[in-house]
């Protein structure tokens, strides 16, 4: 006999709860996605420089050319030319995959100053309310806070809310690379905090970095905190829709495609950020080893296998996590598909434990966090399972990274 909990009529009335909400969210808040055409931004004024940039009297490669061909342009020139280019276009470079990482560092951190120099103008600009002015200060203050000798910024966009990639430890060195990719109401501003660090995109890659190099102290690696996407605001409209996720898979597959050498690469997708990396799946360069999803509500597939990646799926979930009760489901473009921890899907469940509500997955001492450092390092015989056995490790080779102690 059929169980009302996987009966069509549940199935039906969960479709309607589903269609009622949306109707209230667009009643209340309207289509998030129905904006005016904004002028040309900070970033779109230096591509566009650049793409008219001449040096030494030779024009400049396409900035949205394959990574290879600017990889070899970038090699090609001297120190003091690239230094040049940084100079003269330094968000073009600074944003530019292909560009090497260290020259992305310096002609970010010459962008973050020209952005702050702009808000402190503005900090005085009698023309703006207080509460304009004390915006003003606040955006100046992040991005001096950004520009620190020991943070190395891979992105920046100061327009708007803003985007921002950072990296901790050293890129082009690492053995093994790992992405963090965040979900909702993550910006430039919300990229650290101070209260609950851990849910926030910089303490989430500083943990996990930490905690990989605790998991494999021989092991050199790298974490990337990739907020360089437009993120939903809210769980609204946005939120519900993949529109958000469509252009950060471009961007994350961007970005993957610029990164130097051809180190094994791991994906850490939290809430939102599981969609926007199930989207990019099926067009992940090869390096990349492992996707491994936490709170999330759907990576808009039915099955893991759907993804279309080589790829090892990895998915957890805690108990007390509030995605457990949205409806994983699809209809229309609205929501996001299948539950990534269910037997249907067909990931490697992982354990949580320890892990508290939605954003306690990075939190030091928990299983999550535990697992996500070991994958990252590429020791899965090490991962512990969401259940009493070996399935999630089950096909897996016992891998260890070199120079794991």
């Amino acid at each position: 006999m059929t169980s009302f909990d996987t009966s069509p009529q549940l199935n039906v009335w969960r479709a309607l709860l589903a269609l009622a909400v949306v109707f209230v969210m667009l009643a209340t808040t309207g289509w998030t996605a129905v904006r005016g055409h904004r002028g040309s931004t900070a970033l779109q004024a230096s591509l566009s420089a650049w793409e008219h940039g001449r040096l030494h009297g030779h024009r400049l490669p396409d900035p949205d050319a394959a990574p290879a061909l600017l990889t070899r342009f970038f090699a090609s020139l001297g120190a003091q030319d690239r230094a040049r280019l940084a100079h003269r276009y330094p968000l073009a470079v600074g944003n530019m995959n292909g560009a090497p990482v260290r020259l992305r560092y310096q002609a970010n951190r010459i962008a973050l100053d020209q952005a702050r120099k702009v808000e402190l103008k503005r900090m005085h600009d009698s023309r703006l309310t207080p509460a304009g002015q004390q915006d003003a200060g606040r955006r100046m203050h992040r991005f001096t806070a950004l520009m620190a000798k020991d943070r190395h910024i891979l992105a920046f966009d100061p327009e708007g809310s803003g985007r921002v990639a950072e990296v901790f430890g050293d890129l082009t060195k690492a053995e093994r690379v790992s992405v963090v990719v965040p979900g909702v109401d993550t910006d430039l501003f919300t990229f650290r905090k101070t209260y609950r660090p851990y849910s926030a995109p910089y303490g989430m890659a500083k943990s996990l970095y930490t905690a990989e190099r605790t998991a494999s102290p021989g092991t050199r690696t790298a974490v990337i905190a990739w907020a360089d996407y437009t993120a939903p605001s809210g769980l609204g409209v946005d939120a519900a829709t993949a529109m958000r996720a469509e252009d950060g898979a471009q961007r994350l597959n961007k970005m993957l495609g610029g990164l130097p050498g051809r180190s094994p690469v791991a994906l850490f997708c939290h809430s939102y950020g599981s969609v926007v990396c199930g989207l990019a799946a099926h067009e992940l360069p090869h390096r990349v080893t492992d996707i491994a999803v936490a709170a999330s509500p759907g990576m808009r597939v039915r099955k893991a296998s759907h993804l279309r990646t080589d790829a090892h799926v990895w998915a957890m979930r805690d108990a007390t996590d509030w995605i457990r009760d949205v409806p994983y489901m699809e209809l229309g473009g609205l929501g996001h598909g299948a539950d990534p921890v269910s037997d249907a899907f067909g990931a490697r469940v992982l354990s949580a434990q320890e892990a508290e509500g939605h954003a306690g997955y990075f939190e030091p001492g928990t299983d999550s966090l535990t697992n996500f450092a070991e994958i990252g390092v590429g020791s899965y015989e090490s991962v512990r399972c969401a259940h009493d056995n070996d399935g999630c490790r089950a096909g897996l080779s016992a891998t260890t990274t070199a120079g794991r102690a």
